[in-house]
């Protein structure tokens, strides 16, 4: 198939396709006398699997490394580590999402719960203390409204 077909099959622009081409990450390409490449249907699952490595966060140059030589060649053992050490840094990534939403939802809540009586300029420092107190579970710093008290 030409390169146009293959780009509406795969939904990748025709660029794109080129660039994997030129960066290796899929051969055996060729071209015919009128110069136009020829793309064999091994082309059109291997740029399935690149763009869905892509999505789950493998760089171009991680998935070089997995794809293999030819179509029976994969080295199973190396992709299943690779795939396994991924979801662990999926796993690190949504660990640190949620500690990052819970902060936020935190300083949400102070800011919208704070004590009406707390000057202006104490109430910034007053949601810093509460945030603080919420990553450290330990009891927060005076602030400069418990100083005035």
């Amino acid at each position: 198939m030409r390169i146009g077909e293959l780009a509406k099959r795969t939904g990748l622009a025709t660029s794109r396709i080129r660039f994997y081409e030129k960066s290796g990450l899929i051969n055996g390409i060729e071209r015919k006398e009128n110069g136009y490449r020829e793309y064999g249907p091994e082309a059109l699952w291997m740029l399935e699997i690149i763009a869905s490595a892509q999505g789950a966060g493998f760089s171009l140059d991680e998935i070089r490394s997995l794809l293999p030589d030819a179509q029976d060649t994969w080295q199973h053992e190396a992709l299943v580590d690779s795939l396994q050490r991924k979801v662990g840094e999926i796993e690190q990534l949504q660990a640190r999402l949620a500690q990052n939403k819970a902060q936020l939802l935190m300083a949400i809540d102070s800011i919208k719960n704070r004590p009406e009586e707390l000057a202006c300029a104490d109430r910034p420092l007053w949601v810093l203390n509460r945030l603080r107190m919420e990553s450290t579970q330990a009891e927060p710093a005076p602030s400069i409204a418990d100083d005035r008290t």
